[in-house]
């Protein structure tokens, strides 16, 4: 690299005065990704060898969780040690400063992961699996996403998707790797996820296939309309605040609640068959593709097609909207503070279904606070039923039949009607009819035990 390249990296991005311990101090990020401050002695943290990631806290308060080398205190010198995790917090003196540093921090922490969307799942579909044992993922369920989708669009899937994937949290959610470690009875931590993947112990996980026409989205956690997708995909204009912004937004939509028309038809799993009416399977692949769905296909001229099984012969049942929420999840834990399907199994060939219609709005934040424990499905205004196929028909606001709404799946806008929040992504389907089927045990992941 030319000088005129090194003078670029060691030039600030970000400098401002923050408190550390109540004391105003000066803190840089530099170019090169070092995080400088002054104390009684120079100090700093280099972010891709030492950060494992930051989260925003109550009090305007951002909480750096690293890993370093044992010595007195996080330096940029000093003898070599033993590693030992360790936190360093500092606190903006403004909330645009706090905005500030959390959007900086969270964009190089980002551009040292995958380089742009759908970057792991270019990866993972043209690799050469003959050198490795497995793949570790070093985030929140995105890539874990990513990856499924890359091993199940390759020519050689069948043997491509056997290939164990390992989880570590660093991300906003990490309802995978939270789901794995509490089945063990393990605390969601670093060192338990990299311990799961040295043990090499395995663990079978269902695949959900979402379908419209020929297009394919493969899902292994889950699939959200209505409320929860609202809350997941519009709340990104919050994403400086971390994980908070889920909260933060969640009480806005709750006070300013959305009904949305629609239907929704499943196949029961056995015990559920009494909920809705009985009903026809009459889905059949529509022979014409909209725009969207023909460039997908252009992704998909090989790879796995999706269950065979025959929905035809099936006992189908339906339940006709408004709805508040439709929820599918296939794993107990959403995020590491939502345990949004309590009896979700990793492979027993299931989608978990929660769906809530009509209630009131402070019943809803009662019920949206306990799903910390899974405690919401309890209540009388929740449906919560086990599926192994479905359909959604999404359909427009109660409230005004001009906006439509978002189809949210693993964190991807997989259709996005007429809505107010465009964002960034780019929806995969049309905001129509979409089918679900469940493959079970397709994907194998590494597990405590």
């Amino acid at each position: 690299m030319d000088q005129g390249g090194q003078l670029d990296n060691l030039s600030p991005i970000l400098s401002d005065q923050v408190l550390v311990n109540g004391t105003a101090v000066p803190l840089t990020l530099t170019g090169d990704g070092k995080l400088r401050f002054l104390g009684k002695r120079q100090r700093c943290l280099t972010l891709e060898k030492e950060v494992l990631g930051f989260a925003v806290e109550e009090g305007s308060r951002i909480r750096i969780k690293a890993v370093v080398e044992e010595r007195e205190g996080i330096c940029c010198c000093g003898n070599r040690g033993d590693l030992v995790r360790e936190s360093f917090v500092f606190e903006p003196l403004s909330e645009d400063s706090l905005a500030l540093w959390s959007q900086k921090l969270r964009d190089y922490i980002d551009s040292l992961e995958t380089k742009h969307q759908l970057h792991a799942k270019e990866v993972a579909k043209t690799m050469d699996l003959s050198k490795y044992d497995g793949i570790v993922c070093v985030s929140g369920d995105g890539i874990l996403v990513e990856v499924v989708n890359g091993l199940l669009e390759r020519e050689d899937w069948s043997a491509a998707i056997n290939m164990p994937i390992g989880m570590v949290p660093a991300g906003t959610g990490n309802g995978m790797v939270k789901s794995l470690l509490h089945a063990a009875g393990e605390p969601c931590c670093v060192s338990n996820a990299i311990l799961a993947v040295i043990r090499g112990y395995k663990h079978s996980l269902d695949v959900a296939t979402i379908s419209q026409g020929k297009t394919r989205f493969f899902s292994v956690l889950m699939l959200a309309w209505g409320l929860i997708a609202d809350i997941d995909i519009e709340s990104e204009k919050y994403r400086w605040m971390g994980s908070a912004r889920l909260d933060f937004y969640a009480i806005q939509r709750i006070f300013h609640l959305r009904h949305y028309n629609g239907r929704i038809c499943f196949v029961p799993a056995p015990g559920f068959e009494d909920y809705g009416e009985p009903m026809s399977y009459h889905c059949k692949p529509t022979d014409e593709e909209s725009p969207k769905q023909e460039e997908s296909l252009k992704t998909q001229q090989h790879g796995y097609l999706g269950s065979d099984v025959k929905l035809e012969d099936m006992h189908w049942r339906t339940i006709s909207g408004p709805f508040v929420s439709v929820w599918l999840h296939n794993v107990p834990w959403g995020s590491e503070d939502v345990m949004a399907a309590p009896n979700a199994k990793f492979s027993d060939g299931y989608l978990d279904l929660i769906m809530v219609k009509g209630l009131p709005k402070l019943a809803l934040l009662s019920m949206m606070s306990n799903m910390n424990d899974g405690s919401h499905v309890e209540s009388p205004y929740v449906t919560y039923i086990k599926v192994k196929a479905f359909i959604l028909e999404p359909g427009t606001r109660v409230e005004d039949p001009t906006k439509e709404g978002i189809i949210d799946s693993d964190g991807e806008v997989i259709a996005r009607g007429n809505v107010t929040y465009k964002g960034n992504q780019k929806p995969l389907m049309a905001y129509d009819k979409v089918q679900i089927t469940v493959d079970q045990g397709l994907a194998t992941l590494f597990a405590p035990k």
